[in-house]
């Protein structure tokens, strides 16, 4: 008689992850405390989406860390522009386009742009240490950093703009993202080679869910790199650049879906 497993019970799923699983009920609704948990998660990420970006304090830790930032500011005046009016955080604002055009080229480098996005929390959080990582990484790769730009009101698309007026070869957007029930605090990184406005999502490769729960700092930060070193060497990001950081030799879709 071979050795069955014991059956397992659905409430083991929940050790298992932090999605909303297994949560019982009582009556015809849930129990006390999952509604209670459930309140408080959408709490913390209504929060995050209102937290204060503080960017005389992210401009000094990265000061600490040997770097000169610029300040930018999207079109969108405010939090409440910004939530309602997503084209508004596409684009820089008047000043900063004029400031940031006075700040020098950068042609042929990286700029990596740091934003506040959707979770203003997640880059106080977790943006400076991906940085440290990440830094070393392209070091390593002799890989040569133009600016770094912190943005206020930003949507990723901005970064197409930031890259284009810089001039640079391609743009890293760290940028806080949408905040969900079981992270509101979860950094992205999008890449774009040849930022220009106009770019679509389609040009973009992402790299998300950078927080404690979730992708480490030392794996994003490599995943991030080989990304940027083989972008610059194949010239193109987005549905054309598979991310085999975990694979042998980089491969690039061709445009009929095969691998050039």
């Amino acid at each position: 008689m071979t050795n069955q497993p014991a059956p397992r019970a659905i409430t083991d799923l929940g050790r298992l992850t932090p999605a909303r699983v297994a949560l019982g009920r009582s009556g015809a609704s849930l129990p006390t405390n999952a509604l209670l948990a459930f309140t408080l998660d959408h709490a913390r990420a209504r929060d995050a989406v209102h937290a204060a970006f503080d960017v005389s304090r992210l401009i000094a830790q990265l000061s600490a860390l040997g770097l000169r930032a610029d300040e930018v500011a999207s079109r969108a005046g405010n939090r409440a522009d910004y939530l309602r009016r997503p084209d508004l955080g596409r684009r820089l604002e008047a000043p900063s386009a004029e400031r940031l055009a006075r700040c020098g080229q950068a042609t042929g480098k990286v700029a990596i742009v740091v934003a506040d996005g959707l979770s203003p929390a997640a880059v106080h959080a977790h943006a400076v240490d991906l940085l440290r990582g990440l830094l070393a990484q392209l070091s390593a790769a002799n890989i040569e950093i133009g600016h770094i730009v912190v943005a206020r009101g930003a949507r990723v698309a901005l970064g197409d703009e930031i890259g284009e007026i810089l001039k640079a070869a391609m743009v890293v957007v760290l940028i806080g993202e949408r905040p969900g029930l079981s992270a509101p605090d979860s950094l992205g990184a999008y890449l774009t080679f040849a930022p220009r406005i106009g770019r679509t999502d389609a040009e973009r490769n992402c790299v998300s869910n950078i927080h404690g729960g979730g992708l480490g700092y030392g794996e994003a930060a490599f995943k991030i790199a080989w990304l940027v070193r083989v972008a610059l060497e194949r010239k193109v990001t987005g549905l054309a650049l598979k991310d085999e950081s975990g694979d042998g030799a980089p491969q690039r879709i061709a445009a009929d879906g095969g691998q050039a």
